[in-house]
């Protein structure tokens, strides 16, 4: 990672409607917010090692934002004016820990658990485009457009910004598409966001 860290990672749960249906899990009312620490970013390339502590880690493809300026109880209608770029975005979960805890830090927290590609301007964007594809050894696994969210990128700003500060360089992971599956030692997986680009990591054991 040549940027410096985020103070923080915010992730949302739950945020695409077919997502929901495929765990059975009932529409959110309002965003459901968790973390990931700082500690958990990697670059494109880099590898994610999957930790002795559990057998299934799954890829969970997403379009990240980055926070351009402190916002603090903004509205949805200025959010975009906040937002630095967007980036792809992986939050790797270990899934048989996600359940046996029943809340989300450990599974979500790993080291080399969230890789994230480079920034793109929020200028160079076509927010029209915007998407998520999921490829595991070049077999697509994921593919849906934004248009699926349960909130949209403006509304999971104004309500994170109503709950915290957000800071500058701070990272906001708006959710994942269906088809969330697990990795094995020895692949390759690619999370491609549309008008945006790719973070591509290969998967080892923990050593």
């Amino acid at each position: 990672m040549s940027d410096a860290r985020p103070s923080k990672i915010v992730c949302i749960g739950l945020n695409y409607v077919k997502h929901a249906a495929e765990l059975g899990a009932p529409l959110p009312e309002e965003p459901l917010i968790f973390f990931k620490p700082p500690s958990s970013l990697i670059g494109s390339g880099e590898p994610i090692v999957m930790p002795k502590a559990s057998e299934q880690v799954d890829f969970e493809g997403e379009i990240g934002v980055r926070i351009g300026k402190q916002a603090r109880n903004i509205s949805a209608t200025s959010a975009w004016e906040y937002v630095d770029g967007l980036m792809a975005l992986n939050d790797v979960t270990a899934r048989d820990l996600q359940n046996k805890d029943g809340q989300w830090s450990r599974a979500k927290g790993f080291d080399t658990f969230c890789p994230v590609g480079s920034v793109v301007p929020l200028e160079q964007v076509d927010l029209s485009l915007l998407s998520v594809k999921t490829r595991v050894n070049g077999e697509i696994r994921q593919e849906s457009g934004a248009d699926d969210m349960v909130f949209d990128i403006p509304t999971l700003i104004e309500y994170v910004s109503h709950v915290m500060t957000l800071e500058a360089g701070d990272l906001i992971a708006t959710g994942t598409p269906h088809g969330i599956g697990p990795l094995r030692e020895g692949d390759e997986v690619e999370i491609e966001v549309g008008g945006v680009g790719s973070v591509v990591n290969p998967v080892i054991a923990s050593v």
